[in-house]
């Protein structure tokens, strides 16, 4: 069996490594990296790990204040990120609210991805960044890409009808009550109308969508600006419900097919903030923030080979070099994850990662905390190219079962960009910590994070 972790490689890796301190200035590498490029996507190699989200923001804070991009798009259902969008702009309604409260709207399993101590953080930063700005400067956002919020997005559009088109709004309450037999739960309307035991209700939110776009002039026109982002709130509502209410179906055709839904819907969605936020003198930049699985390209791993695409890939293929594309590792630690959907959060301890894989080959390098360039045609990029496993944990983390559940074969440089490598990693805290959670406590002597 071949040795994938040879001391040429890691001997290539250290020399090209860029060690990591405690400063904005870490990341002055990446930023000459990105130059122009105008989508940057940012993953993380869980779900629930602290190092990783700090460093996102970090970055982010940067691309928003040094190289104005205008948005960040995250892997979280369309309205619950728009509350914060709202916060952090102060518009109406959450204008004066905090920032725990602006969360608030993050209720569905796994709050902590949204709900922990970095977003936090971060959302009261971007609050009072944009406050700080001149009157008329334009404030950056926060949007969600996801397409989870089946009913919050049916209430979302009908919600915005009864403010300017009460008689629309009526007609749209009549086409989504075709939902009204599920009560909220989305999996049930998938299984029932994939079996036959219910008729599906797609040519309703079809009909709602293109109704809702034939008035889209008269909506988006009434009060300048605001009228404008509004319509285009409640239009990608519309949006969500139509491609939700098709996933749902498809979660029981296979994952392939749900997979690739899901991900062309985030890539489509988007696409279409863009278009919104992208002006006559310059088109709009913006930060993604989702999961390596999902910001990786798809092409460069297994998943690709058996037919999935996903949000990394698909924005290459239309951004071409306007795009880059970051990912983390990390050798072991703890980590925020629940041990079954639905399942409280724990902190949990992340085994060090198996022989063979790229984790192994990074630690085996001996610099505890690094960033690693991997555009062009390096000593280390060559060496890396040869397929190798990677460690992949979401929402859920099953260490017994931890080279099936959480481990694929990917090809590294042509995943990514950049890479940070976090040797020790700690979990991210969630704004709600629960006795399991606590439980879960690491020794005093655990290295402190960022």
């Amino acid at each position: 069996m071949a040795d994938h972790t040879d001391a040429q490689t890691i001997e290539a890796i250290r020399r090209e490594a860029c060690p990591l301190g405690n400063s904005a200035s870490d990341y002055d590498d990446l930023l000459r990296l990105i130059g122009d490029a105008r989508f940057v996507l940012i993953g993380e190699a869980s779900h629930g790990t602290h190092e990783f989200y700090r460093i996102r923001a970090e970055i982010t804070k940067r691309l928003i204040d040094e190289r104005g991009f205008d948005a960040v798009a995250v892997e979280a259902d369309w309205p619950d990120a728009y509350r914060v969008n709202r916060f952090v702009k102060g518009i109406d309604d959450v204008a004066g609210a905090e920032a725990n409260d602006a969360l608030s709207g993050f209720q569905r399993f796994p709050t902590w991805m949204w709900r922990n101590d970095v977003v936090l953080d971060f959302v009261g930063w971007l609050r009072a960044r944009n406050d700080a700005l001149a009157p008329g400067a334009t404030k950056a956002g926060f949007y969600g890409l996801d397409l989870y919020s089946l009913f919050s997005s049916l209430d979302a559009v009908i919600e915005y009808l009864e403010k300017v088109d009460p008689e629309a709004a009526r007609r749209a309450r009549a086409r989504y009550a075709c939902f009204e037999h599920f009560g909220v739960d989305s999996q049930a309307y998938g299984y029932a109308t994939t079996f036959g035991l219910a008729p599906s209700c797609e040519n309703e939110v079809v009909r709602q969508l293109v109704e809702l776009r034939s008035r889209a002039a008269d909506y988006a026109n009434r009060d300048g600006r605001l009228a404008e982002d509004e319509f285009f709130y409640a239009e990608q509502n519309a949006r969500v419900a139509l491609a939700a209410e098709e996933y749902y179906r498809s979660m029981f055709a296979g994952r392939v097919s749900s997979w690739n839904l899901r991900d062309r819907h985030m890539a489509s969605t988007l696409d279409a903030l863009e278009a919104h936020l992208s002006r006559s003198d310059r088109p709009a930049k913006i930060v993604i923030w989702e999961h390596n699985s999902h910001v990786g390209d798809a092409r460069a791993t297994e998943m690709g080979q058996s037919g999935e695409v996903n949000v990394g890939q698909l924005v290459r293929e239309r951004y071409g070099h306007e795009a880059v594309i970051v990912g983390f590792s990390g050798y072991e630690g703890t980590v925020t994850a629940a041990s079954d959907w639905g399942a409280p959060p724990e902190r949990k301890t992340v085994r060090p990662a198996l022989e063979g894989s790229y984790e192994r080959v990074m630690h085996d390098v001996g610099i505890p905390r690094f960033y690693l360039p991997l555009r062009g045609e390096t000593e280390a990029t060559v060496r890396l190219r040869k397929a190798r496993i990677e460690r992949a944990i979401g929402v859920i983390y099953q260490p017994e079962t931890e080279r099936v559940s959480h481990y694929f074969f990917a090809r590294l440089p042509d995943q990514f960009d950049a890479l940070f490598h976090l040797d020790r990693t700690r979990a991210v805290e969630p704004l709600e910590r629960t006795a399991q959670w606590e439980r879960g406590e690491v020794p005093e002597t655990f290295p402190s994070a960022l």
